[in-house]
Order: structure tokens, then C-alpha cells, then sequence
């Protein structure tokens, strides 16, 4: 990911690389960007160095960042069941991202990090709604079980318990 490469290494460097890895022209940049090509000729060759506007811009058209999902906070074997990344709700294409977590640290610190990416609403388990709520300015909602998962949790048990 470019926009962690950029700050272990010249951002130049990174950015040549990242283009050569994609296969993409200054030119092909420029225009998903959104600013001159030799404005990033000018960086290329050394001549110049970026502003943070330009570094924005650049950073954003090689990896965009979605805007405008909803998180769902879960263990990975929850989240690997959610295999569509886009679901249609009420007639709204709503995207889907999810953050794996374990431990309630873990949740709370994905519901930050939820939110600081962009995130238009949280979805966790009922234990830890309360906790999220009072940390996150989105909408906050409860995965509840259902009826049948509870009776094969109940079954598994019993027969670990025989």
C-alpha cells in the first residue's frame, strides 16, 4: 500500500515503484488525480518536492479510500461469512467493510478506526453496543442471534459434555 511505503521510504522512490507495479503512466496518474502531469514529472525526476496537497491527491487516486460504509465488528470467521462487499438494502447499494476483533480492546479500538475511515454507521455484538455508542458519533447496531444458532451451540455443547 502506497500510503504506508511513503513514510518508511522517499516518497519518490515509492511512488515510482508503485506506478512501475501497476503498470501506470505519469500521464494515467495525472489524470485520476487530478493535477498536472509535470507537476509529477517534476517529483519523478527529483526537481521538486510534493506538497501535502499533491501527496494527498496522488495517494488518493493510486489507492481511494471508500467513504460511506458500514463497518461490522467480528470475529474473522463471522466477517468471512459476509462474502459480498456491496449489499442492496432498501433499494441502496450499501458497502460492507469489516473489522476482525477478539477481545473488547479490540473492538473498541476497530470502532475508532471504523469511524476515522469513514465509516456511516457500526454494527457489533450486543455486549459491547453500549461501550461503542458512547465512543462513536455514527449509528451504532446489534448483531442478534437467532433462535437456531443458539440450539447448535446448545447441541455442540452437549455433545462436548457427554
Amino acid at each position: 500500500m502506497l500510503a504506508l511505503r511513503i513514510f518508511r521510504t522517499d516518497f519518490r522512490a515509492a511512488l515510482e515503484e508503485e506506478l512501475s507495479r501497476r503498470d501506470m503512466t505519469i500521464k494515467e496518474l495525472a489524470e485520476r488525480a487530478e493535477i498536472p502531469a509535470a507537476t509529477i514529472y517534476k517529483i519523478t525526476s527529483g526537481e521538486r518536492d510534493p506538497r501535502f496537497s499533491t501527496v494527498k491527491a496522488i495517494v488518493n487516486a493510486i489507492d481511494p479510500m471508500e467513504k460511506d460504509f458500514i463497518a461490522i465488528i467480528a470475529a474473522k470467521f463471522l466477517l468471512d461469512e459476509v462474502e459480498s462487499h456491496k449489499l442492496t438494502a432498501h433499494g441502496k447499494q450499501v458497502k460492507i467493510r469489516g473489522y476482525t476483533a477478539n477481545t473488547m480492546e479490540e473492538c473498541i479500538i476497530a470502532a475508532v478506526r471504523a469511524e476515522k475511515e469513514g465509516a456511516k454507521g457500526i454494527i457489533c455484538a450486543p455486549i459491547l453496543a453500549s461501550i461503542i455508542e458512547r465512543i462513536v458519533d455514527v449509528p451504532v447496531v446489534i448483531m442478534k442471534p437467532r433462535q437456531e444458532t443458539i440450539l447448535e451451540a446448545i447441541e455442540s455443547i452437549a455433545l462436548r459434555i457427554e
